[in-house]
């Protein structure tokens, strides 16, 4: 198609030092993340800031798992916002750069980038609640107070970045 970019990226290229000023976490496009026509299926960029959160959560030392076994929270998206922008391809790096935008009592409000080298992919803004079961039913709750300082931690220092993408 017109307009289109054909990917060039390779293992270890990651977005310029201006976007870089956040958690970076580099993900492979597999096959299974593609249409028929090889781009990235526009849904899967969701499932992409997903993990990329997950793992800054978790070098932030947050551990989702033991966080709902010990305290009953959890953390859900509560609202999504994504801007596409050129798509990626089967078998792309892309690296995902997550950033604070705003941590409140109960949400944390995430910009996120997709990144392939030094071009923009698509950028998200995600709103995320800590939520946590109340006579069965699902009710916002408090972030643990453990947890907002590490998040608040979190979002004064960059965090290095950890890579599943094989080469």
């Amino acid at each position: 198609m017109r307009g289109m970019e054909i990917s060039t990226s390779k293992p270890g290229t990651a977005p310029s030092s201006e976007a870089a000023s956040g958690f970076r976490w580099p993900i492979r496009v597999y096959y299974e993340d593609t249409d028929a026509g090889g781009i990235v299926f526009y849904a899967n960029y969701l499932k992409f800031f997903e993990r990329a959160r997950t793992e800054w959560l978790r070098a932030c030392g947050v551990d989702q798992r033991r966080l709902a076994e010990e305290t009953g929270a959890l953390f859900v998206v509560r609202s999504t916002a994504l801007d596409y922008r050129v798509p990626a391809r089967l078998d792309d790096v892309v690296t995902i750069v997550s950033r604070l935008d705003k941590l409140g009592r109960a949400s944390v409000d995430f910009m996120q980038e997709a990144w392939r080298g030094d071009t923009l992919l698509a950028t998200g803004k995600i709103r995320v609640g800590c939520v946590a079961s109340v006579d069965g039913t699902m009710r916002a709750t408090a972030i643990p107070d453990h947890v907002h300082e590490a998040l608040e931690r979190g979002m004064k220092k960059v965090l290095p970045t950890v890579s599943t993408a094989s080469a």
